[in-house]
């Protein structure tokens, strides 16, 4: 039976897009054959962590995974025969212990940057409403004088070492064994002659100010990518991305839960009983009133439908719930206790909802304000 591709990684289920690069890159450098010549534990042991990468780096690949325990398409044993990240990882591999060239080709493909994460503290309404910030970004640039490849125009030449190759190879017997290129890092090419301008590194770092539309409904803890906000691609490979790990500050009054918000509104026991009107002020500012039924429970709360917070993809709008907090008086004088006396008397005689209790109600209300 095949490992579990989260231990494989040693990550949890939950881990991020980039938890997992970051997961799959350690792992692949520490079992990558390149430092572990003729090492087959650690050959059996890079070629499961790039199996598990190519399934759980791929969203519709894990989606299956997650739901199944293993990805539908069984063309290659589980996995997909034509444009895998799978196959991209083994080419490097295979490309190297069985003469392949497709190890020096995928080092030559474009390849997109790597993100930058960000952190974002929002107040409660912007998450609420939405807002714009302007950021400040450092991230890395292509050089413009060299266009990244770090030379000068017409500043590289072919590799000497490797003769162009990117690799070496090594023969024992009837086998071949090939390793990149340590002068050229397996392009084929080295420079000559580097750049005036960034030093034959092929970028700069720079600070960049970017403005970015938070949506209404974002919440806290959810990640929000700006594309091509990251750091510079490689090989002409487009940029990363900006990924913004939103935090967002408590309200003093009201508290989400998805996408609903509720308020805690204080009554008295008369309020409860009687019932009463309240205006209360919603998360825009505007007032609303709300009506508390004569009889009011314990624990029951007022709903004002579509008062809540957006969906952050716009499908629809939650609810505000306004808990009813019902205050019992504690300091009472001696008046106020006959008048609670007399009133447990008359329910134990009456309806409680009789005339003459609601007399004593009236009279209750009357003591009472004076304990307030």
């Amino acid at each position: 039976m095949a490992r579990d591709y989260y231990e494989v990684l040693c990550i949890e289920r939950t881990a991020t897009e980039v938890e997992i690069k970051k997961a799959y890159r350690k792992l692949a450098l520490q079992y990558h054959p390149d430092k572990n010549p003729g090492d087959q534990e650690a050959a059996e042991k890079f070629r499961e962590v790039a199996e598990a990468y190519a399934v759980l780096s791929d969203p519709d690949k894990k989606q299956q995974y997650d739901t199944y325990g293993r990805v539908m398409d069984d063309s290659m044993g589980g996995f997909s025969s034509t444009g895998s990240v799978f196959d991209d990882l083994l080419g490097d591999v295979f490309g190297e212990f069985f003469g392949s060239s497709s190890s020096r080709r995928s080092r030559n493909r474009p390849a997109k940057g790597q993100s930058i994460e960000m952190y974002q503290e929002l107040t409660f309404e912007e998450s609420v409403f939405g807002v714009e910030k302007e950021l400040t970004v450092k991230k890395s640039e292509n050089c413009k004088r060299c266009d990244g490849t770090g030379a000068e125009p017409g500043g590289m030449k072919t590799c000497d070492k490797c003769n162009g190759q990117g690799v070496f190879t090594q023969r024992n017997g009837i086998f071949a064994v090939r390793t990149t290129c340590p002068a050229c890092n397996g392009t084929g090419q080295i420079i000559k002659e580097p750049c005036k301008d960034c030093k034959g590194k092929g970028s700069h770092t720079v600070e960049k100010q970017i403005k970015v539309k938070i949506p209404a409904g974002i919440d806290d803890g959810m990640i929000m990518r700006v594309s091509g906000e990251g750091n510079a691609g490689s090989n002409g490979g487009p940029a990363g991305d900006l990924l913004l790990h939103i935090k967002v500050k408590d309200h003093k009054i009201f508290k989400r839960i998805d996408n609903d918000l509720h308020l805690t509104l204080p009554i008295t026991v008369f309020d409860a009983i009687l019932g009463n009107e309240f205006e209360i002020e919603l998360i825009d500012g505007t007032k609303e009133t709300i009506k508390v039924k004569p009889g009011t429970q314990v624990g029951e709360r007022i709903t004002l439908k579509g008062k809540g917070v957006p969906s952050v993809k716009g499908y629809n709008v939650g609810n505000l719930y306004v808990d009813l907090q019902i205050l019992i008086p504690t300091n009472l004088s001696k008046e106020q206790k006959e008048v609670l006396e007399n009133m447990r008397a008359e329910s134990k005689e009456n309806d409680m909802f009789s005339s003459k209790l609601k007399n004593l109600l009236e009279r209750f209300k009357e003591f009472i304000s004076g304990s307030k």
